[in-house]
């Protein structure tokens, strides 16, 4: 997931250091703790935008995560 997000904000002519928020959808709250490892191995240190992690019902049941970013360009 976080590799397409790099790839969708090149091809808008962005990338993570200019992501200002980010919203991440999971099915089970109890998955956080690992979510929440390998996000900040992702972001660049110092540069941890704003987000909310909030538990929601997803797209299909075998999603483990849904990842919304807006970013500057």
């Amino acid at each position: 997931m976080l590799a397409q997000i790099d790839k969708l904000l090149g091809e808008a002519g962005s990338d993570k250091t200019k992501i200002l928020s980010a919203t991440i959808y999971l099915p089970d709250m109890g998955d956080f703790a690992e979510l929440n490892k390998a996000w900040e191995a992702w972001v660049p240190a110092g540069q941890c935008p704003a987000r909310a992690t909030v538990e929601a019902s997803l797209a299909a049941p075998d999603y483990k995560v849904e990842i919304q970013v807006v970013a500057a360009k």
